[in-house]
């Protein structure tokens, strides 16, 4: 590996945990308000079990132990230390793989993707398909350093993973990313179009907009107004919040666990597409796991930067340097997509019931991750 990268280990103190099962038995609760389900947030039943559970059941120690499983490093790019996962795998022609996290999730969107990927053989699945994987921790979030000033994007953040992959030795590689990693993904192929051989998005682009009702069909208005009905799309929106005021609600956030985990709460099931409840599509230590991670980190504020530089909600677009391979390409459309990339792989009924589905369904996210850049390789 090239100069500069060191490695790392999670470690947290124990004065940290001891003092979060300290706050949460000291919980203000709340009254409940009137309203069913959740018409007004999350149920207060639904928070408390959830909370007792983080304060007497989850063990941050066994999940602590097995994240260090993976081997983890650290470098500075741009003045800025990144974290990373760095999983080679055991086959020879594997194909490296940058992997771009969403928010509010961290590297542990892909704990359970990373083996099917660097060993598909253990998975029933080619070992000529095997990747070398490298999961950046987004800049301020997890153990990654905040940026230092405003102005941050996802090019610029493309531009150091770009460099990393560099610096890791690595020539020709794929990138992918989801929610925000969709953005980053399309970039790292504009910051080094000779290096990558393709970007693979989980959904999020051709997603249609008002401006695109005149020429739709009726089955695509349909799925318009489909995707304008989803909890996701009408829930709170977190764009505006964390666009206006993010130093105001971080003071909660990173003072209260409970703040913290109602807020998580509420966004991963928001983010629910199925008609369940999130801990019904993903496992309640891995979600825990990825809570008890922006808590111990205290990045609950930091990690807000991609939305308090913006200017409101835009859809990613993609790109046109390499082709590009989707998990599921609805609510998007195919020919909008078109516009802006070279679409080569657009499944239409791939599995999943949650926006984060490698968290879900990591068996089906790396078979296709398999399909597609075996196309491109």
């Amino acid at each position: 590996m090239g100069t500069g990268i060191r490695p790392f280990r999670i470690d947290i103190p124990q004065a940290d945990l001891d003092d979060l099962r300290d706050r949460l038995a000291r919980v203000r609760w709340p009254r409940p308000l009137p309203g069913e389900g959740w018409s007004r947030g999350v149920p207060a039943d639904r928070l408390r079990e959830l909370a007792d559970y983080w304060r007497d059941g989850y063990d941050w120690r066994r999940h602590e132990a097995r994240l260090n499983g993976f081997p983890q490093f650290m470098t500075e790019i741009d003045g800025q230390d990144v974290h990373f996962l760095h999983v080679r795998s055991a086959e020879p022609d594997a194909l490296p793989l940058v992997l771009t996290h969403g928010w509010p999730n961290s590297f542990l969107e892909f704990a359970e993707l990373v083996g099917r990927l660097t060993d598909p053989r253990a998975h029933g699945g080619d070992p000529s398909e095997a990747f070398h994987v490298v999961v950046p921790s987004l800049p301020g979030f997890g153990f990654s350093a905040p940026p230092r000033e405003a102005g941050w994007n996802a090019a610029r953040v493309a531009g150091i993973w770009a460099e990393l992959m560099r610096r890791l030795g690595y020539d020709r590689y794929g990138a992918q990313g989801g929610d925000f990693g969709a953005y980053v993904a399309p970039e790292v192929a504009k910051a080094a179009p000779d290096h990558v051989v393709g970007v693979y998005v989980i959904s999020g682009l051709g997603f249609p907009t008002e401006a695109d009702l005149p020429e739709m069909t009726e089955d695509e208005r349909a799925a318009y107004a489909w995707l304008q009905g989803q909890d996701w799309m009408k829930g709170v929106d977190h764009h505006a919040l964390l666009r206006a005021a993010p130093q105001t609600f971080a003071y909660g956030w990173h003072d209260s666990p409970l703040a913290a985990l109602a807020w998580m709460t509420q966004k991963f099931q928001e983010f629910t597409v199925a008609d369940k409840q999130v801990d019904e599509l993903i496992d309640r230590d891995l979600f825990l796991t990825n809570v008890s991670l922006y808590w111990l980190t205290g990045t609950l504020g930091t990690s807000s930067w991609p939305y308090y530089d913006s200017t409101g909600m835009g859809w990613p677009e993609g790109q046109k340097t390499v082709p590009t391979g989707v998990y599921s390409g609805p609510p998007g459309i195919r020919r909008l997509a078109e516009r802006h990339n070279i679409v080569v792989h657009w499944p239409e009924d791939n599995p999943g019931g949650h926006h984060f589905v490698a968290m879900e369904r990591p068996d089906d996210v790396a078979a296709d991750l398999r399909r597609f850049f075996a196309r491109v390789r």
